[in-house]
C-alpha cells in the first residue's frame, strides 16, 4: 500500500508522518518512508529546484521535469519499497500539482491529469491535512528555518484552495480516495492516524472492503 501526506506547510504532515512511523513500528508493519521526489535526473532535478525556490520558467518544461522524476521515483524508489511492505510519502503527486498550478497560475486539474498517468505512483490513499492557513503560519513562524516562498501568508492562502482543486481532480482521474481532516488538535491527530492505521493494517487482508472513490 502507498499512503500519501499532502497539504500546506504548517499542516501537520510531518507530526502525523512521525506517529504512524511509531505506531507502525510498535505494530510490527514495515511501513517505510519516502519523499516528494526522486531526484534521479539531472536535468529533471534542475528544473524542480527551479520550481521549489519559486521560478516557475517555461510551463511544457516543468510539467515534462515533475512527470520524469515522477516516473523514476515510481520505478527506482516506490516500487522497489513496495516490495517490502507499505509506503508513507511525505507529500507526492497533489503537492507537485499544486506547486506548478501556483506558479503558472492555472487549475490544478491539467497537471492531475498529467502526474496520474503514473499508475504505480498512484496512493490507493491520501490524507489532505486542511488545516486553517493561519494555525500553518503560526506554527511555521516559530521554526528556525528559511521561509520558502509557498509558506508567505498569501501563498499559503491560494496553495489551500488548489489543494482542494487537486484533491476533487485526482478522485475524478483516478478513483482513489482522498480523506480530507485538519491536524490542529490532539483529537484531529488521533483520528487521522487511526484512519491511517486502519487501511495499512487491512492492506494485505483479501478479505478487505472496497475503498469508497471519496470521503
Amino acid at each position: 500500500m502507498l499512503l500519501a501526506l499532502e497539504g500546506i506547510a504548517g499542516a501537520g504532515k510531518s507530526t502525523l508522518r512521525d506517529r504512524l512511523l511509531a505506531t507502525a513500528h510498535a505494530e510490527d508493519i514495515s511501513l517505510s518512508h519516502i519523499g516528494q521526489f526522486s531526484w534521479l535526473s539531472h536535468s529533471a532535478t534542475r528544473t524542480l529546484i527551479h520550481l521549489r525556490a519559486g521560478h516557475g520558467g517555461d510551463e511544457p518544461e516543468a510539467i515534462e521535469a515533475a512527470a520524469q522524476d515522477l516516473a523514476l521515483h515510481s520505478r527506482f524508489n516506490i516500487a522497489v519499497a513496495l516490495t517490502e511492505g507499505p509506503v508513507l510519502a511525505d507529500r507526492l503527486t497533489l503537492s507537485t500539482t499544486c506547486l506548478l498550478a501556483l506558479l503558472h497560475r492555472q487549475p490544478a486539474d491539467a497537471y492531475v491529469e498529467r502526474l496520474a498517468e503514473q499508475t504505480q505512483a498512484r496512493p490507493q490513499l491520501t490524507v489532505l491535512l486542511t488545516t486553517e492557513p493561519d494555525i500553518c503560519h503560526d506554527r511555521i513562524t516559530r521554526r528556525a528555518t528559511e521561509r520558502r516562498f509557498t509558506e508567505q501568508p498569501e501563498a499559503a492562502v491560494r496553495l489551500t484552495d488548489l489543494y482542494h482543486e487537486a484533491a476533487d481532480a485526482w478522485t475524478k482521474a483516478t478513483g482513489l480516495p482522498v480523506l480530507k481532516h485538519p491536524c490542529t488538535t490532539h483529537a484531529d491527530l488521533e483520528a487521522l492516524v487511526d484512519a491511517c492505521m486502519e487501511d495499512l493494517r487491512s492492506a494485505d487482508s483479501p478479505t478487505a472492503p472496497n475503498k469508497e472513490a471519496s470521503r
